[in-house]
């Protein structure tokens, strides 16, 4: 885990509301290839601000982010749209299935826009919803799965373009108590394979399955801790 995947320099985002409200106020921080990282913080602190530009939804009023050694700061609409469709896997709280497509088509829709053959779709797809358990549910729609089972499918979703991180958004605020353990210990499989992920939660239980905890507060990094009381990169 030495090499830097994530690299933000004097990051900041200010919306051009009235003066101008700075959701994120000069934010360094570096994560490595392979880290399991929870965002958190109070309501206001910048954490959806945070995940729209690591998940380059938005770009930086100031400041540079690096994304796999590539600045993405200043990229076009365009270039933003191609480095999230190959680079980055999304994971969303409300899961955000196609209800008209099948499990395995909604797994392919990544893969589609990146004008893979259909029969490499498909296969990559039929693979993928079978690491997470889901190899039995192939033509069923949305509407016809579980909670737990829709959040499976969208973790295939995220993985099929074989990204360099995962971004999930409060993946399990959406389930029970016991499917989220489910979705949550499938995450500490990812991170096992070599995955990097990163989960922005309020949820203290959560933030518990990952190593490292950055806290934001009025924008800013409160704290950013080890998952073991340690400081992160002492």
């Amino acid at each position: 885990m030495t090499d830097t995947l994530i690299h933000l320099e004097k990051l900041w985002k200010i919306y051009p509301v009235g003066p101008g409200v700075a959701a994120l106020q000069g934010i360094d921080l570096a994560i490595t290839q392979g880290e399991y990282v929870a965002i958190m913080g109070p309501s206001g602190s910048g954490k959806s601000t945070m995940l729209n530009l690591l998940g380059c939804l938005d770009r930086p009023s100031r400041g540079r982010y690096w994304l796999g050694g590539q600045d993405v700061s200043g990229m076009s609409d365009d270039q933003l749209s191609d480095v999230r469709n190959r680079r980055i896997g999304f994971i969303f709280q409300s899961f955000n299935l196609i209800p008209q497509l099948t499990l395995v088509a909604n797994i392919e829709v990544p893969l589609f826009y990146q004008g893979i053959s259909r029969r490499s779709r498909h296969s990559r797809s039929r693979e993928l919803a079978a690491m997470v358990g889901l190899g039995d549910r192939l033509d069923h729609r949305p509407s016809e799965l579980s909670g737990g089972q829709q959040q499976r499918a969208a973790i295939a979703r995220a993985l099929a373009n074989d990204p360099l991180v995962l971004l999930a958004d409060e993946p399990s605020g959406n389930l029970d108590s016991q499917t989220s353990v489910e979705i949550l210990a499938l995450f500490d499989d990812l991170h096992r394979r070599g995955r990097t992920i990163i989960i922005v939660t309020h949820d203290q239980g959560v933030a518990a399955h990952t190593h490292r905890i950055v806290r934001l507060r009025d924008g800013q990094v409160d704290s950013d801790t080890l998952n073991g009381g340690g400081k992160a990169g002492t």
